[in-house]
């Protein structure tokens, strides 16, 4: 079949569109990973409120990648460079919060509680008790009885005592770059397979 006779078929767009449209994706995953970043500093005391509207970002992108590319396997794809914009735009304001003002002390784990998956561990430093407790969300905490660590406490009290081991802004920052660059990838594929199937007429398959 020509190319010109190929362009005939219902709902092939022209390159120009499909160029624009591919640009809007990739634009909306960088909007996508800025605002969630954004609300994650707004509301670096919780979790829950980047938790929730990152996951709806995420599945938006994804369902805006297979609009685009008309096959559902390049949308599933996305979710893997999700994850990594999903934990570094929650995660990133409260981890360097506690780099930048969080009081650093020595402690040791004098009692362990479970609820669950909920590990709640009581703490002693130099000074005596912390009010603070350690809580860890899992089945494997890493920390028993007896242990001594490191913690980072926020002398403003809005965010949680966390192990200083285990605080890491670079690294989310590196988690959030590769989200968007996996992203941008994906969009740009998206664009370029969704343009071809459009003017193939490659419509009804949804798989590849």
């Amino acid at each position: 079949m020509s190319t010109s006779a190929a362009t005939e078929f219902a709902g092939a767009w022209t390159v120009g569109r499909s160029v624009r449209r591919t640009a809007l994706l990739v634009l909306f995953g960088l909007l996508a990973v800025v605002l969630n970043t954004g609300i994650g500093y707004a509301t670096a005391s919780t979790r829950a409120i980047p938790i929730v509207t990152g996951i709806l970002l995420c599945l938006a992108f994804a369902t805006g990648v297979h609009l685009l590319h008309r096959a559902t396997w390049l949308a599933l794809l996305s979710l893997l460079p999700a994850l990594f914009v999903l934990v570094g735009s929650v995660q990133l304001a409260p981890d360097l919060a506690l780099e930048q003002r969080g009081l650093r002390q020595q402690v040791t784990i004098v009692n362990a509680e479970v609820n669950g998956k909920r590990h709640t561990f009581t703490l002693h430093g130099t000074t005596g008790p912390l009010d603070e407790p350690l809580v860890y969300q899992g089945s494997a905490p890493g920390y028993r009885v007896g242990d001594t660590l490191t913690v980072l406490t926020d002398p403003d009290g809005r965010i949680a005592l966390r192990d200083a081991d285990r605080v890491d802004s670079a690294g989310k920052v590196t988690g959030l770059l590769l989200g968007t660059l996996g992203w941008t990838a994906i969009a740009l594929l998206a664009g370029v397979r969704g343009h071809v199937r459009r003017r193939t007429g490659r419509h009804a398959g949804l798989i590849l």
